[in-house]
């Protein structure tokens, strides 16, 4: 049998659970038991790449399936103590459909159909004696077996990010799902996944029974999905190679309804096997969906791209992500669509970039052509580090005013915001040879930026911005604060003092410093 009643899922969970990274999000099982069998029976809950959607799809097989004997795996998890485990375990009927299984050498939606079909077909012979002949659909069939069927559809949307897909396809592939689910007396839970929600593609009833949760609406199941922080911790606790503050540093971002911090599970599961962060989750899939979803509209979007890896927060009240957004060309649909694929993290009105995994794209995006005049600011970006270096201030201060003077309403200065984004754009080119933090917390007050050199010899970078002001009230008060005590393993830091008058136009100073001893209080 390939999709009913196997023990696929039961290895699979297996194999989970002997990891020594694994996380207890049994507790989902409490919430499935009350829906089977109900008028809301139909769940479908979407979330990006790697956030433990098909761990749970495996579990909830393994839990569910009957002829297959699971109790051990579960006698010390969350869900062993539910009131309704003994009266689920290993109790029914499960069609297990995975959509991204594909068959070799697939070139076509009706290659890709067939396959899925002709393995439902082939399991219900197996296992009633009922051919198909004598039956017009898989739901006439289904219906004539007498049983009653859990499914659990893992990557439900996997198809429709195939090229040869057209959108005829899409729509019987919608069919298709009706046909199988829809009122169908057979049902007792539909639970499904994927990467985006129906509606991004149902415009009509086809799927309306599916009650949808995602990243921007889903208050019942979100702790199930992702890594909160206590749990990363105490994955910390077992490793002596990466610590908490690095992988939050990496990959915390996201936040649930409530606040809680959220990681992203991939990501830190490399990282702690491995002993290093990297970008993990960003190199599993086409992240050129990022620049895919703001090209669609550039113009409406750029400001929002600039402010955000600028490290400023952007304002935006979304609705959520619905059919009439398919064609992404408006900003809400686009920032939407963003959210939702886990580029962007949304909480309370404001959008974020996630963490430094994330970041680190969103900065290629502002290379490419359709970027215009802000690509042709980040060209010049190498210049810029390199005149910083050289100690040249006029040429600094030259590259500053014809960046504030390009037709970009972001770099027109309202408040130290915009000085910020000129400086995100400026020195974007640096970002390949420097880590670089933004409003650093040094002890005696926070500095703008500090550059971080990843090679030995390259100087560390003070930077400190005024507005209304001059450069070298920049570079007294990073003198006061002893900012350089920060960076004091490296041999050379410059203080860089950057100014923005309304009269005098921009100002660089630029110094060689090194750090103060600190003085213990008396």
């Amino acid at each position: 049998m390939n999709c009913l009643n196997t023990r696929t899922q039961m290895i699979n969970f297996q194999k989970a659970l002997k990891s020594h990274i694994y996380v207890d999000k049994s507790g989902l099982i409490g919430p499935m038991n009350e829906r089977i069998g109900t008028d809301d029976c139909y769940i479908c809950i979407t979330r990006p790449r790697r956030f433990g959607k098909t761990v749970n799809a495996n579990m909830l097989g393994a839990y569910y399936t009957k002829g297959i004997d699971a109790r051990s795996l579960f006698e010390n998890l969350q869900a062993a103590v539910e009131d309704t485990f003994e009266e689920h375990l290993n109790s029914h009927n499960v069609i297990y459909i995975d959509f991204s299984r594909m068959p070799e050498n697939c070139s076509s939606y009706a290659d890709y159909i067939s396959y899925i079909k002709e393995k439902l077909y082939a399991d219900i012979k197996d296992a009633y004696g009922m051919g198909r002949d004598s039956y017009r659909t898989l739901s006439d069939l289904l219906v004539a077996a007498g049983e009653s069927y859990i499914f659990i559809l893992d990557e439900w949307d996997y198809i429709f990010h195939r090229k040869f897909i057209a959108a005829s396809e899409r729509e019987e592939f919608l069919v298709f799902l009706k046909g199988l689910l829809k009122d169908q007396p057979y049902v007792e839970l539909a639970y499904m996944t994927g990467v985006l929600p129906i509606a991004k593609y149902s415009s009509g009833s086809e799927l309306n029974m599916f009650s949808e949760y995602n990243f921007m609406n889903d208050h019942i199941y979100e702790d199930y999905f992702g890594l909160n922080e206590n749990e990363v911790r105490r994955l910390c606790s077992g490793s002596d190679k990466v610590s908490y503050e690095e992988l939050a540093y990496w990959y915390d971002g996201y936040f649930t309804s409530r606040g809680t911090h959220i990681f992203n599970p991939r990501s830190v599961s490399m990282a702690l096997n491995d002993g290093v962060c990297l970008n993990y989750w960003t190199e599993s899939g086409p992240m050129n969906e990022v620049a895919e979803c703001i090209e669609h509209n550039v113009d409406e979007v750029r400001d929002d791209i600039v402010k955000l890896i600028a490290g400023i927060p952007v304002e935006a009240d979304l609705d959520g992500y619905s059919a009439s957004q398919l064609q992404l060309d408006t900003r809400d649909a686009i920032l939407s669509a963003m959210v939702v694929y886990g580029f962007l993290s949304y909480y309370d009105g404001r959008l974020h970039i996630p963490n430094r995994e994330l970041m680190e794209k969103f900065q290629r995006v502002l290379t490419r052509d359709s970027f215009g005049a802000v690509k042709e600011v980040v060209d010049r970006s190498k210049e810029m580090l390199e005149a910083t270096i050289e100690g040249n201030e006029e040429k600094v201060a030259a590259i500053l005013e014809e960046i504030h003077d390009r037709e970009i309403p972001c770099l027109k200065y309202s408040d130290e915001n915009s000085l910020s984004c000129v400086i995100t754009l400026a020195y974007l080119y640096a970002r390949k040879d420097y880590w670089i933090e933004r409003e650093f917390e040094t002890g005696k007050g926070k500095c703008d930026y500090i550059f971080f050199p990843k090679k030995t010899g390259s100087p560390a970078i003070i930077l400190e911005l005024k507005m209304g002001s001059d450069s070298g009230t920049a570079i007294k008060q990073m003198k006061e604060k002893n900012y350089a005590q920060k960076v004091k393993e490296y041999k050379n830091v410059l203080l860089v003092g950057i100014a923005y008058d309304k009269k005098k136009r921009h100002t660089c100073t630029i110094e060689t410093s090194y750090a103060q001893p600190e003085i213990p209080c008396s």
